[in-house]
């Protein structure tokens, strides 16, 4: 179960890192160590111009009191000359100490400078490397980006041909659905229950029509097998005047 985890979140971590950004993060942190090895070197040589300052007093000092010794024995005091070559001796001892020192700080900071400029050459091919890296990397996904739109493989173009399918299919389905309905009215399978009275009038005048029709076809018949007039009479429309057109027949027959 844990390593199904650890599979589950290392995917998870490759989906969401950027190479880029991790190659700027690691190029930070290089930056901040080296500012801190150049922080070092400046502290080293503070603390070594510091003795310097230190070493030129005693030396200072202890010049003086070597003319003091040489000036109380020219004097016949060759107790007090003694007292100063005593002190000098003083701090002749603080200036080796010094001189020691000095030297252990000016050799750690030789040898930090030398880090630092040798850290700097590492830090500079490394940003060279990390640009070139990330030109790579932004043309790769530009390729793969482009390559996958003329494909349609992409997240946002497949989500669109689902769209455009959708749309169809729904589409089809609308005109399927109207055209079995209108075959359904036209064979009377169904009701138009949108029908309104004005459509009542018009299917009985529609029936008048045909039947007039129907009583001007028989008369024209009749008068053409009895011999009469082969004029058609007139049709005035309805079905009142389909009948007087057959009563007029009728008394022309009788006549």
């Amino acid at each position: 179960m844990s390593m199904i985890f650890r599979a589950k979140a290392e995917k998870a971590l490759d989906r969401a890192e950027d190479p880029r950004e991790t190659l700027d993060y690691s190029y930070k942190k290089q930056l901040d160590m080296l500012q801190k090895v150049r922080r070092g070197v400046a502290d080293v040589a503070t603390s070594r111009k510091r003795i310097e300052v230190q070493m030129t007093q005693l030396q200072q000092q202890a010049d003086k009191l070597q003319q003091q010794a040489k000036k109380a024995l020219s004097l016949g005091r060759e107790d007090l000359a003694r007292e100063a070559l005593g002190r000098r001796s003083g701090l002749e001892g603080q200036l080796n100490d010094l001189r020691t020192q000095h030297e252990a700080l000016q050799g750690e900071e030789e040898k930090l400078t030398l880090a630092a400029q040798r850290l700097q050459a590492k830090v500079e091919s490394f940003r060279t490397r990390k640009e070139t890296i990330k030109a790579t990397y932004t043309a790769a996904e530009a390729q793969t980006r482009i390559g996958e739109a003329f494909s349609g493989i992409s997240e946002e173009m497949g989500d669109v041909g689902m769209a455009v399918q959708r749309a169809e299919d729904r589409t089809a389905e609308l005109q399927a659905r109207s055209g079995a309905i209108d075959e359904l009215l036209a064979s009377g399978a169904l009701d138009d229950v949108t029908g309104t009275p004005g459509d009542d009038i018009s299917a009985e005048l529609d029936r008048l029509s045909s039947t007039g029709d129907v009583e001007l076809e028989l008369a024209r018949m009749r008068q053409e097998i009895s011999g009469g007039s082969s004029e058609t009479p007139k049709a005035l429309g309805g079905e009142a005047n389909a009948a007087e057109a057959v009563e007029a027949d009728r008394e022309e027959e009788q006549r």
